[in-house]
């Protein structure tokens, strides 16, 4: 009887790619996918690290999965991951019920550390590549969402942030070869997806022989018309006109930026190592805003670094003002070991102190957010149409080109439509609004 596998998965848009691979090695080994965990022979957490609240949920979760282990006892668990790079053989040591714990750049090995488990042993492999991309390997898209999906560009990180554990558990950065990536966008479009996010840690960095990130997003733009790209997450440093340049030659290309800042303070942007300064951010902003006046930019903000004052921090909320963010995410400051700022730098902002300054930056994103929506009605935005409305079935929800979610009445538009919506109204996290024109066929569009 084939075994069956059930992967959940915590953290970021790449640890949910990540486990579209691991289910695409499993398979191709002979394991089936199953959709209640409670039934399942393995259970898989591909783990996020990149704050303390993220691996508690984890730990919090195992504690379930071990009472389960314990009425099942021919079941396997296997800790996959950053938290898996990050802990190592420790995690099998404070979790007895874990038996496998693979680090991200492990995955295609699966199937022999299964082996290995099968027999009573324990398993870790956690050695972190300085090649591995995963490049010719055809992720399993699981769940309901057949409109959008993610394409893994390039792995690893190599900046450094005094605060970030990713450069540790993700190791070297490196790029993947080009045509894989725009063989794997046409095989997409072909599926019937007309959305694609290409993802890296620092993805404006792609480097693969002489293709820069610019010239791979134009050819991957040129996949089809009707195909969106969008992409995650730039670093400041490395948004360059030339990728400006060629997000306002493609209509495909989505006129949406996220774009972290971190702090609006030069001295905790420096304490952070983050390689700009304030100046050089907002360069990169009225940059943004020549070559596409009507792209939204979001951001990350961390309340409370080290060493963080009340005048820096009326600096982060002047910035987000002067910006006009139109989304953010946005986190206290949680110390993690063995990075630069765990080593040499105090925690000394008081988690009172952070919770009221990080209270402060949310109510003032709200404010940006509600902003910058109410300047969207009365507008007509190309939307592409993704599913229902989770408060209404009659209706439908999609996002336009910049990345806004638009909720509409819906008649007889199909999952996967693009249809020209007017914005009749908002709150600060949705438009909603009503079709303006007829329904956008592929071929309509196509011909323009």
């Amino acid at each position: 009887m084939n075994k069956t596998f059930f992967i959940e998965t915590y953290g970021c848009q790449m640890n949910f790619s990540d486990s579209e691979i691991v289910h695409s090695v499993l398979v191709s080994a002979g394991y089936s996918a199953i959709e209640n965990y409670k039934e399942a022979d393995i259970i898989f957490v591909n783990t996020c690290s990149i704050r303390d609240n993220a691996e508690q949920r984890v730990l919090n979760r195992l504690q379930e999965f071990s009472f389960l282990k314990k009425k099942k006892t021919h079941l396997k668990i296997g800790i996959l991951g950053c938290m898996a790079e990050r802990l190592k053989e420790e995690l099998i040591e404070i979790q007895q019920s874990v038996d496998l714990v693979v680090g991200p750049d492990a995955y295609r090995n699966l199937p022999n550390l299964l082996n290995t488990v099968e027999t009573g042993e324990k398993a870790v492999s956690v050695l972190l590549s300085e090649e591995e991309t995963y490049a010719e390997i055809e992720p399993v898209r699981v769940g309901d969402n057949q409109v959008s999906a993610f394409i893994a560009i390039m792995r690893g990180c190599e900046n450094f942030c005094a605060y970030c554990v990713v450069p540790y558990v993700r190791g070297k950065e490196r790029s993947r070869d080009f045509e894989t990536i725009i063989e794997e966008a046409k095989k997409l479009f072909e599926q019937g997806y007309r959305e694609i996010t290409l993802l890296g840690q620092n993805v404006n960095s792609y480097h693969y022989n002489d293709v820069n990130f610019a010239q791979l997003l134009a050819r991957a733009a040129e996949v089809n018309p009707l195909l969106r790209l969008r992409f995650a997450t730039s670093h400041p440093k490395d948004l360059s006109d030339e990728l400006l340049e060629t997000m306002s030659k493609y209509p495909n290309i989505c006129k949406a930026i996220h774009l972290p800042i971190q702090s609006g303070s030069d001295a905790i942007l420096k304490k952070m190592k983050r390689k700009y300064d304030s100046a050089w951010y907002l360069d990169r902003i009225s940059a943004i805003r020549r070559y596409m006046p009507d792209c939204s930019i979001s951001t990350d903000i961390i309340a409370g670094f080290c060493g963080e004052t009340e005048a820096d921090h009326q600096n982060t909320i002047k910035l987000m003002e002067t910006v006009g963010y139109s989304s953010a995410f946005m986190f206290k400051y949680s110390e993690r070991p063995n990075t630069f700022a765990s080593e040499n730098y105090p925690d000394d902002v008081p988690d009172d102190v952070k919770s009221r300054r990080l209270t402060e930056i949310i109510d003032k994103q709200q404010e940006l957010s509600l902003k910058s929506n109410q300047a969207d009605v009365g507008k007509t935005f190309e939307v592409l149409v993704e599913g229902v409305s989770k408060k209404s079935d009659k209706q439908y929800f999609g996002r336009n080109s910049q990345n806004k979610v638009v909720v509409f009445d819906h008649t007889n538009e199909k999952i996967g439509d693009y249809v020209h919506i007017k914005v009749t109204d908002c709150s600060a996290i949705t438009l909603k609004g009503s079709r303006h024109c007829e329904l956008q066929s592929s071929e309509a569009i196509q011909n323009k």
